[in-house]
């Protein structure tokens, strides 16, 4: 401990990026150390103008919503990490866009995080980080039905199962049914197993 105390004192001098990099590097070996499989265990500082949000998020917050975020996060500072995934060099959003949003459009919040954003890395295919944003969002309690059901209709045609889907977003049968007719797609009702399992009777 007395080690670490004495690097990071002689630390404090060095440029800001040197800094950001033996943070990172410190969390993640601190992280290691521990040997939990949890992301929060090993948040990453990056660029702010290295993240992108996806096309695919189905969560949607109203204006109202979005002030009382901004106001939560210049008063509180930011208390939950974005979920990314890092696509060559850049940083993709699976969770947090809103936050996402809000730091970027407020120089004073830009400015308090010196340009770097606290994230969480998940390394899924699209599929999953798909499902993961849908499952996030829910246990918010925050989902449109609209994009929900796109989504649901995507994960089909990456011949995930009706089972799967369901499962992987926390849908009963009937949920998943009702996610389809919102397309309206002949296409995504291919899933024999689904089919015989609600044929009318």
């Amino acid at each position: 401990m007395r080690e670490l105390k004495e690097l990071i004192e002689g630390a404090r001098d060095l440029p800001l990026e040197e800094r950001v990099r033996i943070y990172n590097e410190g969390v993640a070996a601190l992280a290691e150390l521990v040997g939990l499989p949890h992301p929060a265990l090993s948040p990453r500082l990056v660029p702010l103008d290295s993240v992108r949000g996806n096309d695919y998020n189905p969560n949607q917050v109203a204006p109202p919503e979005m002030r009382l975020l901004e106001n939560s996060i210049r008063k509180d500072g930011v208390t939950m990490p974005v979920v990314v995934n890092p696509q060559n060099g850049v940083y993709v959003v699976v969770d947090g866009f809103h936050r996402t949003s809000v730091v970027k459009a407020c120089p004073d919040i830009q400015e308090s995080l010196a340009g770097y954003l606290p994230t969480v890395t998940l390394n899924h295919d699209l599929p999953n980080l798909m499902a993961s944003t849908v499952r996030h969002n829910m246990a918010r309690g925050s989902h449109v039905v609209d994009l929900s059901s796109k989504l649901v209709a995507s994960l089909t045609r990456h011949h995930w199962t009706d089972k799967k889907i369901g499962k992987e977003l926390g849908m009963d049968p009937e949920e998943v049914l009702r996610m389809k007719q919102v397309t309206g797609l002949a296409e995504i009702f291919s899933d024999e197993e689904f089919s015989q399992a609600w044929a009318p009777g």
